[in-house]
């Protein structure tokens, strides 16, 4: 009986080796069968699976969300299909927005365009951010709100040029962990403590003040938890949000305790 190989599978779908062997340990995605020599072998169900795990993950569910999903009775790939291009399309359209507003800022920034104050915000979504803001206030309790007005007061006062540099550095900060990740590297590594050490003076940017080790490590819960986080980091590697949250608590205990 032939099939693929775990690193063939890593390579077609991008998936690391480590991250397919973790789907078979959770029973998400089992091999199609193992071989005398302890391989695992994938056919074309497994892969067509796979698949839908990483629709799932794009759309932020965790691993125990969608192992519920795909258990459940009934379950149709086909709808599932649609209902992922369904809600594919709608980003495409609000991403469309976002790279204009880019650029936009970018013209803006290097005097090459004027940008009204108003186009700042184009293609971001309030409703999405009151989400997110009831959801910190939710799952962190009702004293999170001071500091998310406090931040939201700091900010005001922000130029153009502060936001596209804020934003451009934790662009930076999370691309530096997924390529530190590949690497191998481990997350309480002295490479790492670096991102990590950029990451936390980011936050103290962001917040106004400097968190300490209490807070910056209380962040781990958010990105462990919320699925717009997991969404994000996911989407650059699989593992990542994994990975962030280690080395963060990593120094939190190391540099800020």
């Amino acid at each position: 009986m032939s099939g693929y190989t775990v690193k063939q599978v890593a390579r077609l779908s991008g998936v690391s080796v480590r991250t397919l062997h973790h789907y078979d340990e959770v029973g998400l995605l089992k091999p199609a069968h193992v071989g005398a020599n302890g391989y695992r072998y994938y056919g074309r169900e497994e892969l067509l699976r796979l698949q839908q795990i990483l629709f799932h993950r794009e759309l932020g569910f965790s691993l125990e969300e969608i192992g519920r999903v795909m258990a459940t009775d009934g379950f149709d790939r086909t709808a599932a299909l649609k209902a992922h291009r369904t809600k594919l399309a709608a980003d495409v359209t609000r991403y469309r927005k976002l790279i204009k507003t880019i650029d936009q800022t970018l013209a803006a920034l290097e005097g090459d365009a004027t940008m009204d104050d108003k186009e700042i915000y184009k293609g971001f979504d309030p409703e999405k951010q009151a989400q997110h803001e009831a959801w910190l206030v939710d799952h962190l309790g009702p004293e999170v709100q001071g500091h998310i007005d406090h931040a939201k007061a700091a900010m005001k006062t922000w130029s153009k040029a502060d936001f596209a540099r804020q934003e451009a550095e934790i662009e930076a900060i999370e691309a530096d962990y997924a390529a530190a990740m590949a690497k191998g590297l481990p997350a309480d590594s002295a490479a790492v403590a670096d991102i990590a050490r950029r990451q936390h003076a980011w936050v103290g940017r962001s917040w106004n003040r400097a968190p300490g080790a209490q807070a910056f490590a209380g962040l781990t819960r958010i990105f462990a938890a919320n699925p717009d986080f997991q969404a994000r980091y996911e989407g650059r590697a699989a593992g990542l949000t994994d990975y962030i949250v280690a080395a963060m608590q990593s120094f939190a205990a190391r540099e800020l305790a």
